[in-house]
């Protein structure tokens, strides 16, 4: 999977493509008190498996079309294709979407979506980050949790599904965050303009957990 490859952290949940493609640890450390855990260990995931070499032979294809479009950049993120063009003049922009529109008249199977500055190619199935985020919480044990509250970070329309599933839940019970320089609509609960912010609220939830522990010890 590829998001393992950018962090490379085997006791961590990981999921990938849309929520298509997800994993648990390698080798969860699970002890007497970390029943969720020991439930989900290992748990994969990947409801679009048959579709594989269909996805394997567009990303084929599509290399070959949009060859000749000077900055377009195709990747086969195994259960989805992406089409880049932030690198693409923008003149180009509707050469590119036809090129890609004309390799998926042959695949029905397969759907076009859009995200930031890139075309996607996925199978046509009912599933999206929404789905994916209800399927790790209830394989974590944590569907009915009011202990763990689910913290959602993301910078895409894709997102919105997930997104919407908290809001669902109400804010105890779990919190979506947009990550945009732009004000925008969106179904999450607050926002943060870039990754650096994004980092700076990571780091105080670290921060605020190792306090709230040393609070603990002294009580």
């Amino acid at each position: 999977m590829q998001v393992f490859e950018f962090v490379k952290l085997a006791e961590l949940y990981y999921a990938g493509s849309h929520g298509m493609d997800i994993k648990g640890p390698a080798a969860a450390k699970a002890s007497s008190s970390s029943r969720h855990a020991a439930k989900a260990k290992g748990v994969v995931f990947q409801p679009a498996s048959e579709f594989l070499p269909m996805i394997e032979e567009v990303h084929e294809r599509l290399v070959q079309t949009t060859r000749c479009i000077p900055g377009a950049k195709v990747e086969n993120n195994r259960f989805c294709v992406s089409v880049h063009f932030r690198r693409v003049d923008e003149k180009m922009w509707g050469e590119l979407s036809e090129s890609v529109r004309g390799v998926l008249r042959g695949y029905p199977r397969l759907r076009l979506t859009h995200g930031r500055m890139v075309l996607e190619v996925r199978p046509t199935i009912k599933w999206d980050k929404g789905k994916a985020l209800e399927f790790l919480l209830e394989s974590l044990g944590f569907a009915d949790c009011s202990s763990v509250l689910p913290v959602y970070i993301g910078d895409d329309r894709t997102d919105e599904d997930a997104f919407k599933v908290l809001r669902r839940r109400g804010q105890d019970q779990g919190v979506g965050i947009l990550v945009s320089k732009h004000p925008k609509e969106t179904s999450a609960s607050y926002s943060l303009q870039g990754p650096a912010e994004v980092m700076e609220f990571l780091l105080r939830l670290v921060e605020w957990k190792r306090l709230s522990r040393a609070r603990l010890r002294l009580q």
